[in-house]
């Protein structure tokens, strides 16, 4: 009889499951499932930094709304406001949903698509938090030094955050692609 893989302990699935070399990854001695349970951990590591700077512009957002100076804000303002807090929102959702798909799906050996979704999820999430960055200070220096200037801080915000978020991964990827190509018959790290 095989024993229940609920109640059985990682350690104990890695010896008796002794991978194949195709099923371990290049520099890595470990099991499909011991890579989707690193990288998972490692995805969760990354949403718990981004969900902190997603709490503080969420309540910074909740907050403006009951300031003195928030009844003078004229209706772009005003609608940049509903958007960017609707946006913040959005990407604590994401950011959250990760683990709400892992609480649901928990031990249901499932862990390889929770991992697949929920890096999908938290791209998604980064991209949104942008907006919602860009929408935050566009809002803010619009109501300090005007229009023009809120529009150019947004703008500038948009571009840095898809640069170092978008870009920056790419052309750190392209760089290690062409300069350290695994080796025949090696695939490289997940």
């Amino acid at each position: 009889m095989t024993p229940d893989p609920a109640h059985t302990s990682r350690n104990e699935t890695s010896a008796r499951s002794d991978p194949s070399p195709d099923e371990r990854t290049s520099g890595r001695d470990e099991t499909p499932l011991e890579r989707a349970d690193r990288n998972f951990a490692e995805l969760l590591q990354e949403l718990r930094v981004t969900q902190t700077g997603v709490q503080i512009l969420f309540a910074f957002l909740l907050t403006l709304a009951f300031t003195q100076r928030f009844p003078a804000l004229d209706t772009v303002q005003r609608a940049t406001y509903v958007v960017t807090l609707l946006l913040a929102v959005l990407a604590a959702a994401l950011f959250t949903a990760p683990a709400a798909l892992h609480r649901s799906l928990f031990q249901r050996n499932a862990k390889p698509t929770i991992v697949r979704v929920s890096s999908r999820l938290a791209t998604i999430g980064l991209y949104v938090l942008t907006l919602a960055f860009a929408g935050s200070v566009l809002l803010v220096v619009d109501v300090t030094l005007g229009r023009a200037a809120g529009i150019a801080a947004g703008a500038g915000t948009l571009a840095v955050c898809l640069a170092l978020w978008g870009l920056l991964p790419r052309l750190v990827q392209r760089r290690l692609s062409s300069s350290e190509a695994p080796a025949a018959g090696q695939r490289p790290e997940r």
